[in-house]
């Protein structure tokens, strides 16, 4: 009988590096961070934050069949997309990844909304991931309004087609070329009846690419559909699909906006405040509302203002904000719009209180360090 080849010490000592290899294994395990759990979005606008500062959305918002979007570490994939739309009309939706504020939801630590003149460099990075069977393009939407608002409809729309698939146009018609960004350009304007559409249309399909917002924002604003006092509110990246998209991806994103005088590169004064103030009196009691204006060039975010109560005045209750503690100097800590006040915009909240004599106003307004006129 022909002997084995399986020596018990030999297997003793594969057993043994099994063990070593399986510690180890457990010990890199147990030492890794947490992965982002690879959860499908398909509600109509649900959304997600990737990185800790973009975020993910599905935005379905052209069609009632089911779309979903898995975010990932660095971007997201569009996992299914049922249904198709005219290629002549609307697309589908626009699931993308922003910096900013969209509809009222916005990334975590942006800036935006910011003054177009206030912005030095804004420089975003995109890798896009294909698919050959779907009808779609694969395009930057970047938003610009007279106002920094944060929520619905903003006048301008800046789309930077990086592919197209299929027989689909941008929104009204070609005026012409344009380099910008070092890159040839075909150049579409129009409107879809919210807002006006200026599109720069690649000649060929770009995987992947690094540039500044601002030239294309520049560019917007030389050809009259924008203006330096008008706000950069949201840097997007994404696609619009018409037929199908399962498959498609944005393997990788990053959005900054640098502030400062684009001449110079020095910051501007990032805040300036103006505190109105209305109270209503009785025997022994008062109510307060207090109206804080940023009249500065970026968000103040988050807003603590402080103040000084007369003595023998005490706050009993405040709305819109956390107010600590309840008499001397004290502090409110901004609740309402996510605890921010956005350039140009203003926040109220009250509080009610006791007088111990005659009602006198507090005083020393500050934001966040600065004097309020």
């Amino acid at each position: 009988m022909q002997a084995s080849s399986h020596r018990p010490g030999a297997a003793r000592g594969v057993l043994g590096a099994l063990l070593l290899a399986l510690a180890a294994v457990a010990a890199l395990l147990t030492a890794a961070p947490a992965a982002l759990a690879a959860t499908p979005i398909c509600d109509q606008y649900g959304s997600t934050t990737i990185q800790g500062r973009y975020v993910v959305q599905n935005n379905r918002w052209g069609t009632g069949a089911t779309q979903c979007v898995t975010a990932t570490a660095t971007g997201f994939q569009v996992t299914r997309a049922d249904g198709a739309v005219p290629t002549d009309g609307a697309p589908k939706s626009y699931p993308s990844v922003f910096n900013g504020c969209h509809y009222t939801n916005c990334s975590p630590g942006t800036v935006l909304p910011a003054k177009v003149s206030g912005i030095a460099s804004a420089p975003t990075g995109i890798s896009y991931g294909y698919v050959g069977d779907a009808v779609y393009n694969a395009s930057y939407d970047i938003w610009l309004d007279p106002t920094p608002r944060t929520d619905g409809v903003n006048r301008t729309e800046i789309m930077i087609w990086f592919h197209k698939a299929g027989p689909i146009q941008p929104i009204g018609s070609p005026v012409g070329t344009a380099t910008v960004a070092g890159r040839a350009w075909q150049v579409w304007t129009g409107g879809n009846g919210s807002n006006d559409v200026i599109s720069f249309v690649a000649p060929s399909a770009i995987t992947g690419w690094s540039f500044d917002v601002m030239d294309f924002v520049r560019e917007t604003v030389s050809r009259g559909m924008a203006g330096n006092d008008w706000y950069l509110t949201s840097v997007q990246a994404g696609f619009e699909p018409w037929q199908n998209g399962a498959g498609l991806t944005v393997d990788s994103f990053s959005s900054a906006v640098n502030l400062g005088d684009p001449g110079t590169g020095e910051p501007e004064p990032s805040t300036a405040c103006r505190v109105t103030y209305a109270t209503n009196v009785w025997t022994g009691g008062f109510t307060a509302d207090v109206t804080i204006a940023n009249t500065g060039s970026v968000p103040v975010d988050p807003w603590t203002l402080s103040f000084t109560l007369p003595s023998g005045q005490r706050i009993t209750q405040a709305w819109n904000a956390t107010v600590t503690p309840a008499s001397g100097a004290v502090t409110a800590t901004g609740l309402a719009h996510n605890g921010r006040i956005a350039a140009g915009a203003s926040q109220t909240f009250g509080f009610q209180g006791t007088s111990g004599g005659p009602f006198a106003r507090p005083s020393g307004f500050s934001l966040n360090g600065t004097v309020c006129a």
